[in-house]
């Protein structure tokens, strides 16, 4: 806040230079484009797909889990079922006969069993396997995508750090110097507008930030600099246009 009071002249300058800093600090924020958020995008893609890749993963090592389990029981009822016949050849009864044939019955369901279960398996894992090679790829082009996306955002900060430093050095220190309810109000109207013009010249007696016409005496009004007056269209700061040019020449 400035630490005595300043004529409108002033007040208005101090509002031109904030705006012509503020203005090429925007420009740089324009040469990088949509570049930082689709950095960040394609980031939090990645982080998403390696989360699905390590997901789908582990659901395959568990399938194949199960596919090595059915395989070993089915090992083990032929191990059995061999065992078996074996013991049908010294039957002494057929109580023993008819025990040791039910069993062979059961291990052979078993078995039978543990092949249904395994071609399911196979035909589920199958499945899982074409879903892993999907997510991979696309995330091999997610990452190559990030790569050149940031080389690109490297370069354009390596080429525009000093000047946006130095900017919002200068932004920082002429802020200081200005009242805060004039503050107040031109980040209010800055932030309402893309373009970010709080402050505008007046251009062939139309505002130059909506490019509605301004009446002849508010012309003059605003070429007097007496008062600080606000388009009636937009609510921007208007300004006599020798004030902007005196700031682009500097």
């Amino acid at each position: 806040m400035a630490t005595q009071e300043l004529s409108v002249s002033d007040k208005l300058n101090q509002l031109v230079e904030l705006q012509t800093i503020d203005s090429k600090k925007d420009e740089i924020k324009i040469l990088k484009g949509e570049l930082p958020m689709e950095v960040s995008d394609l980031e939090d893609e990645i982080i998403g797909l390696e989360t699905r890749v390590n997901k789908v993963q582990t659901s395959i090592e568990e399938v194949s889990g199960e596919i090595n389990k059915h395989t070993t029981n089915i090992q083990e009822a032929e191990s059995l079922i061999e065992r078996y016949n074996s013991q049908l050849d010294n039957v002494k009864n057929n109580r023993e006969y008819d025990a040791l044939t039910k069993e062979l019955e059961l291990q052979k369901l078993e078995i039978q069993l543990s092949e249904k279960r395994i071609r399911e398996a196979n035909v589920a894992k199958e499945v899982k396997e074409e879903t892993l090679t999907t997510a991979v790829e696309k995330l091999d082009k997610r990452k190559a995508d990030l790569e050149t996306k940031k080389v690109e955002l490297d370069k354009i900060i390596a080429k525009t750090e000093k000047d946006e430093a130095k900017l919002e050095k200068a932004s920082t220190k002429v802020r200081k110097t200005i009242e805060d309810r004039l503050i107040q109000s031109y980040d209010k109207i800055r932030t309402s507008y893309r373009n970010g013009v709080a402050v505008a010249p007046v251009n062939r007696a139309s505002c130059g930030g909506c490019f509605n016409r301004i009446p002849p005496q508010t012309i003059i009004e605003i070429g007097s600099m007496k008062n600080i007056i606000a388009c009636e269209h937009c609510g921007r700061v208007l300004v006599d246009p020798s004030l902007m040019e005196g700031k682009k020449k500097k």
